[in-house]
């Protein structure tokens, strides 16, 4: 049964009409609100990933639990719904098991906390932060194990409990979950900056309800829902066409020699409704890239990419979501069967992305985004630390990466940027600070973006130099499957990894790795893939490719794939440039909406020339309960 919520004063909330500038101001206090959050999190926080990078994502919502203000969308409904138990006032919630929220939360490091906002007896509204916690136990430092067959092997998973009752703290549950961490110092100061996060946004809520009046303020919020509604809906009509349209993307590997899962949506709209079906979307993996989808934060994702191409300032809440149906099928990669291992899902999140651009341009194409959200690189570092005064400490870290972002209608893709628009790098000073390592090379991988009128961003290649003997986990994808590229730009350059031993060999090691053991001198080059390129890159101005040259964005060699022929110093031979760009539209065989590189065939048949490693197997889904092995 879902959750009671418990509550002395049962009047329900008038319904108030709200001026433009009551509405605008709370709206923006709202906003406010939020930012509060994040900048309590991160002065709070200890660990790399939440303190220097933002991996965490907050929420203000009503008091149905619908978000007004936040980043990922609600995770409030599907909790409510798993939740056996009530909610009172001076509770708090603590969870992060994605199957008792329908995947609100995807992974188990994901901890989440959920305060329910009472003022005078009454159900006003929710506060709620999820932030990724670098270990919570399992098999491997860092708690994302590739070659997890179940959720048990990736640590500690956390039904919904409640970690405040009745403004009563429950150490011994504290207690509890911390020991099964390897990093409980980091995880409770993280689980602590939650906390402060959700109740600064709860006295925010009451300090507005105080001003404007409790039902004022809840009748600004359902406008504020409404507006969404309204622009979302004409939205929907001008980029949605009846007819449907399908896309398809793919998860190279599996970290286990199995590839590639492919992902397919097809969308199509009935009267005001978005229709976006995930059917042909291969079964679930038996290794841990299993992205357990919620709908509704599939709905904010899909709401958030159609705001942010075609209407940047609408403030993004849930009050749209009954415009969309998302119907994902039972044991796929996308909706996995309990216990499938889940820790890995970064892949499939980002390329969620890739498969929604591709789907809303294919009717309005000088809106299409090219490829190259794609994924979200994970480094992992652990070890026992041997430098003066810190001899024996255990280290451990969990480094988020960047690739290159794709080639848009407007201008170039930003060169070794995050999926997500509020994640930030580490310093590299904070990492030599506080880890044995030093970073000897940080800089953008030349030509990697894809060629276009606009270029895709390019990838990062980051060299590690451990100082420390110890072990290594590497989480990337981009490596067999190219970025595609659109309106005749090119496909992105793939992602690679090579490890430098101290001893002068060298070897092409994985984009899903665990326990790699490294020794004190070896160097690990980081490359990440390129976004794909937007438009016809014999359109691009020569003088620019030149400049880029300069800049060490492109190389002479890169260049030509622009039509364009120059110096090593970037200048720039027009008569040559001109011939060679005659030479290249007279070859071409018709124009391409779509650039995706070789077919997956070639790919497989190449792959060990090209990328050093062997080409992954396709897999074969043995038809059991659990739906899902490859073998």
């Amino acid at each position: 049964m879902p959750a009671q919520i418990i509550q002395q004063n049962a009047k329900p909330f008038d319904k108030i009409a709200i001026d433009p500038v009551t509405l605008d101001i709370i709206e923006n206090a709202l906003r406010n609100a939020r930012i509060e959050m994040d900048a309590t999190l991160v002065r709070t926080a200890m660990s790399p990933g939440i303190r220097e990078q933002g991996d965490a994502f907050p929420l203000i919502a009503d008091p149905d639990g619908k978000m007004i203000v936040g980043q990922f969308g609600s995770f409030i409904d599907g909790f409510l719904k798993g939740f056996d138990g009530t909610i009172e006032d001076g509770d708090m919630i603590f969870l992060s098991d994605p199957y008792s929220c329908e995947g609100a939360i995807s992974h188990s490091n994901d901890w989440l906390v959920l305060l329910p906002v009472y003022k005078d007896g009454r159900l006003l509204a929710w506060t709620a932060m999820f932030g990724h916690q670098s270990d919570i136990g399992g098999k491997v430092a860092g708690s994302m194990p590739i070659d997890a067959k179940s959720i048990f092997e990736e640590g500690v998973r956390i039904p919904p409990v409640k970690i405040w009752k009745q403004g009563v703290y429950n150490e011994d549950l504290m207690k509890l979950v911390m020991h099964q961490t390897r990093k409980p110092d980091w995880c409770q100061a993280d689980l602590n900056a939650l906390i402060a996060s959700c109740r600064v946004a709860a006295n925010r809520v009451v300090e507005m309800a105080n001003r404007f009046g409790d039902d004022v303020y809840v009748s600004a919020t359902q406008e504020l829902l409404a507006r969404n509604h309204r622009a979302m809906k004409a939205l929907i009509g001008m980029a949605v066409a009846e007819e449907p349209v399908s896309f398809e993307d793919y998860i190279c590997d599996d970290g286990l020699g199995y590839g590639p899962y492919k992902i397919r949506c097809t969308m199509w709209r009935e009267g005001d409704k978005v229709i976006l079906d995930f059917d042909g979307t291969d079964p679930q993996s038996a290794a841990s890239i299993n992205f357990y989808l919620n709908e509704n934060m599939f709905k904010m994702f899909f709401g958030i990419y159609m705001i942010m191409v075609f209407d940047p300032q609408i403030l993004f809440n849930d009050g749209f979501y009954d415009l969309i149906e998302v119907r994902i099928p039972e044991g796929s990669l996308l909706k996995p069967k309990f216990p499938a291992a889940l820790s890995g899902r970064t892949h499939a999140l980002g390329r969620i992305f890739d498969i929604l651009g591709g789907l809303l341009g294919q009717k309005t194409p000088e809106f299409l985004n090219a490829a190259g959200f794609s994924s979200s690189p994970h480094l992992f570092y652990s070890g026992w630390d041997n430098r003066e005064g810190r001899e024996g400490e255990w280290f451990q870290l969990f480094q988020i990466g960047f690739g290159g972002i794709p080639g848009r209608p407007l201008g170039d893709g930003p060169d070794g940027h995050s999926l997500w628009p509020g994640f930030t790098n580490v310093p590299n000073e904070f990492l030599e600070r506080y880890f044995p390592m030093r970073i000897e090379r940080y800089e953008t991988e030349p030509d990697s973006g894809g060629a276009g009128l606009h270029r895709g961003g390019n990838g990062i290649h980051m060299t590690y130099r451990f100082l420390a003997d110890g072990q290594i986990g590497i989480h990337d994808d981009r490596w067999f499957v190219p970025p595609w590229g659109v309106n005749d730009g090119l496909p992105g350059k793939r992602a690679r990894k090579i490890l430098e031993r101290a001893d002068g060999t060298t070897q092409i090691v994985g984009n899903k790795t665990d326990d790699i053991a490294v020794r004190e001198g070896d160097q690990l080059h980081y490359i990440t893939w390129g976004g794909g390129g937007w438009g016809d890159p014999l359109e691009r101005d020569p003088e620019l490719v030149g400049l880029e040259i300069r800049q060490g964005l492109v190389t002479p060699d890169g260049a030509r794939d622009y039509g364009v022929v120059a110096d090593t110093d970037g200048t720039v031979d027009a008569s040559a440039t001109e011939t060679l760009r005659s030479q290249m539209r007279g070859a071409r065989k018709g124009n391409k909406l779509f650039d995706y590189g070789p077919s997956i065939d070639e790919l497989r048949a190449n792959c060990e020339a090209e990328t050093g490693l062997p080409a992954p197997i396709q897999p074969v889904w043995r038809n059991v309960p659990q739906a899902e092995a490859a073998e």
